[in-house]
């Protein structure tokens, strides 16, 4: 086992937007198997060591290409590209108009007449969103065109936070 190698590489698959959930998690459990600490509790305290190294790589692979986001973000920083920290590229104005106007609608989603259909409404919407995002996403890294596919990323970071502030909300009003 290699950790110096890319999660992809590392896991055994093609390094590509477009993973097989599948694929991955056959990979994933094949490694756990090998890997887990408990198979090494014979062994040396260095190999016990590594065993436990491996396994917290193997789980931050799995976390990281299971979720569209993140996986993304991991493809650009192979590339050498941050969309963590500093962006080196600019959201364009309508974008930013129609993420504050969602917020608005997230916020005074609790006093509408239907919150509960009000929340779902929004959440369809980001969904949808992501889901072009997502694709705009697959065909800017196909391209190699990796500006338009950072900018695809950044607005996908504000959906995905768009996403959870809905589902918290919905947590808060109607948990039973």
């Amino acid at each position: 086992m290699d950790i110096t190698r890319n999660y992809f590489e590392f896991l055994g698959l093609p390094v590509s937007f477009t993973v097989d959930q599948a694929e991955l998690s056959s990979r994933y459990r094949e490694l756990q198997k090998q890997l887990h600490p408990d198979r090494h509790s014979h062994q040396s305290d260095r190999e016990q060591r590594l065993a436990v190294q491996y396994t917290a790589y193997l789980n931050e692979a799995l976390a990281t290409l299971k979720s569209p986001l993140r996986r993304a973000q991991y493809l650009l920083s192979l590339k050498g590209i941050d969309t963590l920290h500093d962006s080196r590229v600019q959201l364009e104005p309508m974008f930013l108009m129609e993420q504050m106007e969602l917020r608005e609608r997230v916020a005074e989603a609790p006093e509408h007449h239907d919150a509960e259909a009000e929340l779902e409404a929004l959440n369809a919407l980001v969904s949808r969103e992501l889901q072009s995002l997502e694709s705009g996403f697959a065909r800017a890294w196909e391209e190699q065109a990796l500006e338009q596919a950072e900018l695809q990323v950044r607005k996908m970071q504000f959906m995905f936070k768009l996403q959870a502030e809905i589902e918290a909300l919905e947590d808060r009003l109607f948990e039973d």
